[in-house]
């Protein structure tokens, strides 16, 4: 069995000699601007795929399919006569769709950018409808430009309950007071301290 190295090479002289049988051998009306891209050898030297890309609308792109098989074994001999292997491969033809796909993600990009550049200008001269960083905490300063929010009472217990919880507020002190018995290890320092103290 041949290794892939010898096998990647006598791709490479494949793809050039099948491009070359294209132009000058093959005279079928049906082939249409086709280009060979790529060609792969197996590593038993006995298979290759050619893939090629082919202009045009799905009917000739159809015909150059049909040209390329009906062509296969003039193709064959070409390749026969022009390497050294024991055996002349067998030749698969595939398209590549590779270039294909590659227009389609530039389409997509490129109506991607077409949108971004519509939010931006609509964006222009805009300002929040509310607060512009909604998860700033009370103790940092506002930005500039921006107000505080009103107060409610809600809203003032709510901040008041986190600030609590910020300077080692326990809900289990406020739930059952000072003297509640609860695992020490469950409290803050100060209900530590006042267990402690207790004993």
């Amino acid at each position: 069995m041949a290794d892939a190295a010898r096998a990647a090479r006598l791709a490479d002289r494949i793809k050039v000699i099948v491009a070359q049988a294209l132009e000058r051998r093959v005279k079928d009306p049906r082939l249409g601007f086709v280009t060979v891209t790529d060609a792969r050898v197996t590593n038993d030297l006995q298979h290759a795929t050619v893939y090629y890309t082919v202009y045009g609308t799905e009917e000739e792109q159809a015909g150059t399919r049909a040209a390329l098989e009906s062509a296969k074994g003039i193709l064959r001999s070409e390749v026969g006569k022009n390497i050294t292997a024991r055996l002349t491969p067998t030749l698969t033809f595939v398209p590549d769709e590779v270039p294909v796909n590659a227009n389609h993600l530039e389409d997509i990009l490129r109506q991607a950018r077409a949108r971004d550049a519509e939010l931006a200008e609509a964006a222009e001269g805009k300002t929040f409808a509310g607060d512009a960083d909604p998860y700033r905490r009370d103790d940092e300063a506002a930005p500039e430009g921006t107000e505080q929010q009103e107060s409610t009472p809600h809203t003032d217990a709510a901040r008041a309950d986190l600030a609590g919880m910020r300077d080692g507020y326990d809900p289990v002190d406020e739930d059952f007071g000072k003297g509640a018995h609860c695992d020490p290890d469950s409290g803050t320092t100060q209900m530590r301290e006042a267990q402690e103290g207790t004993e």
